[in-house]
C-alpha cells in the first residue's frame, strides 16, 4: 500500500472528527503519491521543481500513473503545480480504485435505507496497517492528515522532516489546502453578497 491509499483509508474511517473535504483531500494525495515517488528514487525536489530520475516501476497502479505524468523535460514542474494538476479529482481516483480492491465498502448513514451513502473502510490488512502508522505518529502520514483537518487538526507551524524534499512537498500540501480555504471563503462571501444584492433592502 502507498501513503496516498494510506491516506485515505485513515480519512474515511469512522470517528468524531468533521468529515474531510474532498478537495482537500485531493492535494494531500498528490503531496503522498509525490513523496513516495521521492522515497523510490523516481524523483528529486530541487528547490521548488520535481526532477525526475530513473523509472521505479511501482506496483501500485494509481502512483504509476503519477509517474508516468511527470515532467519531464526542463524547467520541470512546480510542487505547488503538480499538486493542482495531479491532485484534480484525485479522491474520487483513490475512492474508486479501493473499492475495487475490496478495501472499501457503502453503508448508508442513519438508520433509514434511504439516508445519504458513505465508504468506510473494511478490516483488512492494509487498514490495519494504515491504522497503525497514524496510531504510531508516522511523521509524514501525520502532517498530511493533519493539513486536511485529521487527528490534531492543521498547523500553522512548517513541518520538519530529515529528507528536504519530502518538507517541501509536506509544506506545500499545507500552503495549497490554506489557499483553497481561501478560495472557498471568498466564494462564499461573493456569493452572500449577491444574494442581499438580490434580496433587496
Amino acid at each position: 500500500m502507498s501513503t496516498a491509499k494510506d491516506l485515505f483509508l485513515i480519512s474515511v474511517d469512522p470517528g468524531p472528527g468533521p468529515d474531510v473535504g474532498q478537495g482537500d483531500l485531493s492535494l494531500a494525495l498528490a503531496g503522498a503519491e509525490l513523496i513516495d515517488l521521492v522515497g523510490a528514487g523516481a524523483v528529486a525536489v530541487d528547490d521548488d521543481r520535481i526532477v525526475p530520475g530513473g523509472p521505479s516501476g511501482p506496483d501500485d497502479r494509481l502512483l504509476a500513473e503519477a509517474e508516468g505524468g511527470l515532467v519531464r523535460q526542463p524547467p520541470y514542474e512546480r510542487v505547488e503545480d503538480w499538486l493542482w494538476r495531479r491532485g484534480r479529482d484525485l479522491a474520487s481516483a483513490y475512492r474508486t480504485a479501493l473499492e475495487g480492491d475490496g478495501e472499501l465498502r457503502r453503508r448508508r448513514s442513519g438508520r433509514l435505507p434511504f439516508g445519504p451513502e458513505r465508504v468506510e473502510p473494511v478490516d483488512t490488512p492494509a487498514r490495519r496497517r494504515a491504522v497503525g502508522r497514524r496510531e504510531e505518529g508516522e511523521p509524514v502520514l501525520a502532517a498530511l492528515a493533519s493539513a486536511v483537518g485529521i487527528g490534531e487538526g492543521r498547523s500553522d507551524e512548517e513541518p520538519g522532516f530529515a529528507d528536504e524534499a519530502v518538507t517541501s512537498v509536506v509544506a506545500a500540501v499545507h500552503d495549497a489546502v490554506m489557499e483553497l480555504e481561501a478560495v472557498r471563503q471568498r466564494r462564499t462571501i461573493e456569493n452572500t453578497a449577491f444574494a442581499n444584492i438580490w434580496r433587496g433592502p
